[in-house]
Parts: structure tokens; C-alpha cells; sequence
């Protein structure tokens, strides 16, 4: 259950840019403040110190958080997928809002239900707890037991979310851009595109329903996993209902015997190969909560497919050529590969273009090993390294393709609840059958 403090949302356009101007007020006291401070102490200031105090990334993160929705879904898109081009203070802003967002208060929710199921709506339940069990970006998740005694989970979209999403990108962007928080020759606006392509999808819950069933009929066979039952009869654009999955978050696993741990993240892996080679359909939210492991029946529940992409044939076998030149450690077939899924469309040096290369080449180390001992990586911060080091010392912005972006956030996720596991997978016996 959630312990974040309940606030109102939000919910019209101008009380959410409201909610960003007077962020941006507080930000631009505290710069002056913290400036001066400094100059009283004889420093002369620098913007990046004055901007990123730890008060002003404070405000930073409680105002988005506040606001739910696109503003903080953003500041979740940018701290997973530019981390490496944001200066370490910002993405460590940014990073806080991966974990939780604030519940709405009972009132408000209260007023959410009577709207979307009438004023009787209590009659279909025999029991349901106002206290919820997650807050997030988009929605808040309660447990509740349908009249018939089964346990469900609902899934309550914030109000007035879906409504402000191409607004609430525009500004946050905005925001960043004019503090200077983000690195001038930084082209997001591809980014912001798909940001607000993927958040009016994962606002509307009838499509996430249809992806949960796609997901149900093509594990249908596979029992390492658990997915939710659907109630449709109790779903909407802006509620989804589904039978409760008990299960334990999966960073409580780390007292569980190497071997679980092992299989588990086994399983991760091979469902993404699954997704990118098979299905051509992935869940790109990396996001640890989204996975519960059922210790009575050792299956892994799947939770959330509101982030679902699908990938065509040319994107899903430029993928697989990659892998098969990493493999062969072939830079050929890579940059091949590379140019099917869509990098390189822009102009590039031949430097920049190895850099790439180069850094493709780093995060395949997992596939270089029989098996990878993920607990004593160190591929992180290397990664991190090498790609600063493109983006100033080779002053290469560009940001990948949109259907890599998302893909390769899922793949960062991954190798990141398998560090935090510790788990030891053979990643290269589990992707080779795919190719």
C-alpha cells in the first residue's frame, strides 16, 4: 500500500500551468538565493551549481509529482532515456519520479467513481479499500472484491490527465529548456513527439485491455507466467479492472536462493526475445513494479501493459542482424543493422558513427560471456562514460530512433533488476535460438 501523501490533482489547463509557472518562479528565487550566497562567499556562481541545489531539486520533483500525469510522466521518459546527456543532479531530479507518484484525495476519488459508474457504483462490489495499493503517473490502483466475493484490483485514472498531455509536454519541455537544464544541441523534440503518442495511449485503459488479452492469448502455453483475468463489464477508457495476482515485488527476491533468482531473470530475458523476435509486440516500461513473482505457484505475474509497442518486420530483423553481428563481433553487419532500424539518418562523421559503433558494441558484453555475472558488472557506469564522452568530446546529440529509444529502455531496465538481484543468466544460449 501506498504512503505517499494524498493531494487534489490538477485537473484544467491552466491550474496545471499554473502548478509549472509557480515551479518556475521558485526555481528562478532559489537560483538567486543560492547565487547570492555564493558571491557573498566570494565564489563567482556557475548557472548548472545555482540551478541544481538540493532545494530547487526539491521543487523540481514534488511539483511533477503533484501534477501526475504527462509532467511526470516526462520527467520518467528523460531520466530513463537521455540520462547519459543530463547533467548527474538532473537525472538524479528525474530518477525519483520512476518510483511513485501522490494518490488523490478520497473526495476526489470518490467523485472519479460516481462519474465513471454512477452514483450506485458500490453495488457491484462487495468491499472496496479507498486506501491504494500504488500511485503512479497516470492512475492509482485499489484492491477491491467484485459482489461475488472475487478479489480484483482497479486501476483509477487521475482526472483531467488525458486531456492535458499534449499541453503538459509542451510546458515541462519548455521549462527545461529556458533553465538550461538540458544540453543546448540536444534535439528532444522526437522524443516529446513519441511522448505524447505513447502517453494518450497508455491514458486510454480499453487499449490496455486489448493488450492484455493479446499478451494472455500469446503465453496462453508458457507457465513460467501469470497474467490478470480482464472484467471488461467493469472497464472503461479511464478505469480497468482486473482479478488480483498475489504476488511479492521482485527486488524482495534478493533473499530468495541464487538459483530463483537466476531463472527468474532467465525468464525476463527470453520474453524479450520473445517480444522483439516473435511477437513483435514488447511492454517497454522497465519499471520493477510492473513484475510481482508468485512464491505458491513460482510464476511471474505480469501487471501492466499500458506502455505496449508493437514493431514491424524491418525494425524486429534489423534487430536480429545486430545481435548476429555482435555475435560474430562483425562492426559490418552492425552498421548494416544499425541503418535498417533507423540510426544514421542524419548527417554524421565517421568518428561519431564508430563511437556508436563502439558503444553498441559495450552494452552486448552480457552476450560475450557463457554466463554473465551480473552482480559484479561494472557495464553501468561504462555505458554512462562512453556516452558522455559522444555526446561532448564528439558533440553527438542525436537521439536514436523512437522504436529503439523504447526498446533499449526495456533492455536498460532489464539489466538493471538483474544487478539488483544479482542473478548470473546465460543471456547468449537464450537469445541464439532467435536467430
Amino acid at each position: 500500500m501506498t504512503t505517499a501523501k494524498s493531494s487534489k490533482v490538477p485537473t484544467s489547463r491552466l491550474a496545471r500551468f499554473g502548478s509549472l509557472a509557480s515551479l518556475a518562479g521558485k526555481v528562478a528565487g532559489g537560483m538567486l538565493a543560492e547565487g547570492a550566497r555564493q558571491l557573498a562567499q566570494g565564489q563567482k556562481p556557475a548557472l548548472q551549481q545555482v540551478l541544481l541545489t538540493p532545494a530547487n531539486a526539491k521543487r523540481v520533483t514534488q511539483q511533477l509529482a503533484h501534477m501526475r500525469g504527462a509532467a511526470m510522466k516526462l520527467g520518467q521518459l528523460l531520466s530513463m532515456d537521455a540520462g547519459d546527456l543530463l547533467p548527474p543532479a538532473l537525472s538524479g531530479i528525474l530518477s525519483q519520479l520512476r518510483a511513485h507518484g501522490s494518490p488523490m484525495l478520497p473526495a476526489q476519488l470518490a467523485a472519479v467513481l460516481k462519474q465513471e459508474w454512477g452514483a450506485d457504483w458500490q453495488r457491484q462490489f462487495s468491499h472496496f479499500n479507498f486506501a491504494p495499493l500504488a500511485a503512479a503517473s497516470i492512475g492509482q490502483v485499489h484492491a477491491a472484491n467484485h459482489d461475488n466475493g472475487r478479489p480484483l484490483a482497479v486501476k483509477i485514472q487521475y482526472p483531467g490527465i488525458n486531456t492535458s498531455i499534449d499541453s503538459d509536454v509542451d510546458n515541462v519541455a519548455t521549462l527545461l529548456r529556458i533553465s538550461g537544464l538540458l544540453p543546448q544541441g540536444l534535439a528532444i523534440e522526437p522524443l516529446l513527439a513519441e511522448a505524447k503518442q505513447q502517453l494518450h495511449q497508455e491514458a486510454d485503459y480499453l487499449q490496455e485491455a486489448r493488450y492484455l488479452q493479446r499478451y494472455q492469448q500469446l503465453l496462453a502455453a508458457d507457465q513460467r507466467f501469470l497474467l490478470p483475468a480482464l472484467y471488461p463489464e467493469l472497464s472503461n477508457r479511464h478505469i480497468l479492472t482486473m482479478g488480483f495476482v498475489d504476488g511479492v515485488a521482485l527486488d524482495e527476491l534478493r533473499q530468495q536462493p541464487q538459483a530463483l533468482r537466476d531463472a527468474v531473470m532467465s525468464s525476463l530475458f527470453e520474453l524479450l526475445f520473445l517480444e522483439i523476435f516473435r511477437f513483435r509486440l514488447v511492454q517497454t516500461d522497465p519499471n520493477f513494479a510492473n513484475y510481482r513473482y508468485n512464491l505458491t505457484t513460482n510464476q511471474l505475474v505480469l501487471l501492466d501493459f499500458g506502455a505496449c509497442r508493437d514493431y514491424s518486420q524491418t525494425v524486429s530483423d534489423g534487430y536480429r542482424q545486430l545481435f548476429r553481428g555482435l555475435l560474430q563481433q562483425d562492426q559490418s553487419i552492425q552498421l548494416q543493422a544499425l541503418q535498417q532500424i533507423g540510426y544514421f539518418s542524419t548527417d554524421i562523421v565517421p568518428a561519431q558513427q564508430q563511437a556508436v559503433l563502439d558503444l553498441v558494441s559495450l552494452a552486448a558484453e552480457p552476450l560475450q560471456q557463457a554466463v554473465y555475472d551480473f552482480a559484479a558488472s561494472d557495464l553501468a557506469p561504462r555505458m554512462r562514460d562512453a556516452g558522455l564522452q559522444l555526446s561532448t568530446r564528439l558533440r553527438y546529440w542525436h537521439t536514436p530512433p523512437v522504436d529503439a529509444l523504447f526498446l533499449h529502455r526495456k533492455m536498460a531496465g532489464l539489466f538493471l533488476l538483474a544487478k539488483q538481484l544479482q542473478a548470473k543468466v546465460a543471456v547468449r544460449a537464450l537469445l541464439e535460438p532467435f536467430l
